[in-house]
């Protein structure tokens, strides 16, 4: 393998505007390290699931994050990545990233073929992300004061974003992170009646976690109109991801960073702090 990248090339970002793609991007911006934002919208447009936007993209970079969009557990995204990775070797870029989902037989599969490339990669295997609360679907329920989800007591270690972002800047900046696997956890299990409760202290509201049927939970994905394969996904995360095989605690922090993670508890009040938790106003009549 070659020695790891350490100079100023542009690094191309797929998933440039979501959770961890952001948070990379601010990083490397802020050390001078220019960067290439993959996403449909974005000037050179990025898309999964168009791979004639894929040279474009990938044109005059020297290393790229993959965030496959939308998630690593749907069919064929393992096949994507692959061929992905593939063709960006043929471009010359040999420095990829890929951000991978814990408990997933999608992920590992795609961790296998991405490992096979023979790119100068790392992996970043990551569990559910403390963000989800406050930057994805699960924020709606907090707003209203329940959040209903199809799962039980199974703890979950909970990763901050931010975390995840340190680390990926620390693998396109840092040698000695080539040919690894980390594993990325918080520093303890929470349920999601637990998580809820410590955002509920947090902002002093009256916030309740409920569990609901899967079918029923299903049904109102549906209702909502919801596609497809996105409930697919959810029934997946929902009765297999969470049955409790990711309820251990893992080290990828503490090796990537020499630090320990950051806990949910401060995530919680930070993101109280930013007022993204309070309580809307109900509209005048």
């Amino acid at each position: 393998m070659s020695n790891d990248r350490t100079s100023a090339d542009t690094i191309l970002i797929t998933g440039g505007t979501g959770k961890t793609g952001r948070r990379l991007a601010e990083r490397l911006t802020s050390h001078g390290v220019p960067v290439r934002i993959g996403s449909r919208s974005a000037d050179i447009p990025f898309d999964w699931e168009d791979r004639t936007t894929w040279d474009g993209a990938l044109d005059g970079v020297s290393a790229a994050y993959l965030s496959y969009y939308p998630d690593l557990a749907l069919p064929g995204a393992a096949e994507t990545v692959e061929a992905f990775a593939l063709r960006a070797l043929e471009k010359g870029v040999r420095r990829l990233v890929l951000l991978s989902g814990r408990g997933e037989e999608g992920a590992e599969k795609a961790e296998k073929l991405f490992e096979a490339t023979g790119a100068d990669w790392t992996v970043l295997r990551a569990a559910w992300f403390a963000q989800n609360f406050s930057e994805n679907y699960m924020i709606d329920g907090i707003l209203e004061g329940e959040l209903a989800l199809p799962v039980g007591d199974v703890g979950e270690p909970f990763i901050d974003a931010d975390d995840i972002a340190d680390i990926a800047f620390a693998c396109f900046t840092e040698p000695g992170h080539i040919g690894t696997l980390y594993e990325l956890t918080g520093p303890r299990l929470l349920t999601f009646a637990e998580a809820v409760g410590e955002i509920a202290t947090a902002t002093g509201r009256d916030i309740r976690f409920r569990r609901v049927a899967i079918d029923k939970f299903v049904a109102a994905l549906h209702e909502q109109q919801v596609p497809q394969p996105f409930i697919d996904l959810m029934i997946e995360l929902f009765t297999q991801v969470l049955d409790g095989r990711n309820e251990r605690l893992a080290d990828g922090v503490q090796r990537a960073l020499g630090r320990a993670p950051r806990d949910f508890a401060d995530y919680v009040r930070r993101t109280a702090a930013s007022g993204v938790w309070d309580a809307q106003a109900p509209a005048a009549s």
